[in-house]
């Protein structure tokens, strides 16, 4: 693996840790007033950010694209809460540096270390090119 491509695995996997960290903390311990019940935020805020965790740990590439699309709850989450309470407006903010913090590394993670294993897609100059070197050797 290239060092860049450590390093943004490192910046995926530090701010998915914190993340998680951040998330219970800030639903349990922080929050006083809490208007559902402790089930319901636990399964609401924390199951969903642990679904991808085993897959990043691991370094899966395929888990760290998806796990951009579980990020962007929390993202809308802290941007909402930001704009609307104004109590909490510095926690909103530790979630929304964290969840930038992790949707990069997760990105770019997936991007470079896919083509390292030579998962990309290829353009469709080189299948076009692929495709007719087929048929006329078919021929």
């Amino acid at each position: 693996m290239a060092p860049e491509t450590r390093n943004y695995r490192y910046l995926a996997l530090v701010c998915h840790t914190l993340l998680i960290a951040w998330i219970v903390i800030w639903q349990f311990l922080l929050t006083t007033t809490h208007a559902y019940s402790l089930v319901f935020i636990a399964i609401m805020y924390v199951v969903p950010i642990l679904l991808p965790y085993k897959g990043v740990i691991q370094g899966k590439p395929y888990t760290h694209a998806w796990a951009n699309f579980v990020v962007l709850f929390y993202l809308m989450h802290g941007c909402t809460v930001a704009y609307a309470v104004p109590a909490e407006r510095w926690y909103a903010g530790i979630e929304i540096l964290l969840c930038t913090g992790m949707f990069i590394g997760c990105a770019a993670f997936a991007r470079k270390r896919g083509r390292e294993l030579g998962l990309g897609i290829i353009k469709l100059k080189e299948e076009m090119k692929q495709e007719k070197a087929y048929f006329e050797n078919r021929k």
